[in-house]
């Protein structure tokens, strides 16, 4: 398994050049009709990302972007993730100015019938035969993306590079036991992290508590 750490201090990076390195960035994106505090947060998230990013680059710099749902590599990519989520869009437009490769990391179908089956599996409830069938199907869909994304990871990344893989911490935790065993992971921990995560309980509480009502 890939090894997984969190921050790095000045003294451990040296011993981690060389390899195969992957930095992994939690993505989080904005949401419209959330509080000023969550937009602000979110804007100090990426900016602390980003300084996170050039600290581990000490052990190598970024040759290879990776981001969850994007089915196209270069322009056509970037383009994408700028109509998805404008943090994670300045990050890897500053990345590949500086001579990073932004590749195509999902197979659109492969995505799509990943997402249509999640989808289904939050309207079924009645039956259950009928969930348990979505759910089979829902959880080979899964299985067949995580294999597709890794692989995609294994045989990009080259000896001596290292790679900026955009993606939710709990997809993230599916696809790495997959990767080559060579890779070493760094996961970017920053703290405005907690201060959002944190911002999202109570915006869920908050919702909840107003639906019941």
């Amino acid at each position: 398994m890939a090894e997984t750490l969190g921050r790095i201090s000045k003294p451990s990076v040296d011993k981690f050049k060389g390899g195969r390195k992957l930095y992994c960035v939690p993505l989080l994106v904005n949401i419209k009709d959330a509080p000023q505090q969550y937009h602000e947060k979110y804007n100090l998230y990426w900016d602390q990302v980003a300084e996170h990013v050039s600290g581990l680059e000490k052990a190598g710099k970024v040759n290879k972007i990776y981001h969850e749902g994007i089915f196209s590599s270069g322009e056509e990519g970037l383009e994408a993730i700028k109509e998805f989520n404008e943090g994670s869009y300045q990050l890897v437009k500053s990345k590949s100015e500086q001579g990073a490769e932004l590749l195509a990391l999902e197979d659109r179908d492969l995505f799509n019938e990943y997402t249509d089956w999640l989808m289904a599996l939050s309207v079924v409830g009645r039956s259950k035969k009928v969930a348990d069938k979505v759910l089979e199907y829902y959880r080979d869909a899964s299985d067949r993306r995580d294999e597709h994304v890794a692989k995609k990871i294994n045989e990009t990344l080259k000896e001596g590079e290292a790679g900026m893989l955009i993606m939710s911490d709990e997809y993230r935790m599916h696809i790495q036991t997959q990767l080559s065993p060579d890779i070493q992971v760094f996961l970017v921990r920053p703290p405005a992290l907690n201060d959002i995560q944190q911002l999202i309980r109570e915006m869920l509480k908050d919702k909840l508590q107003t639906s019941q009502a």
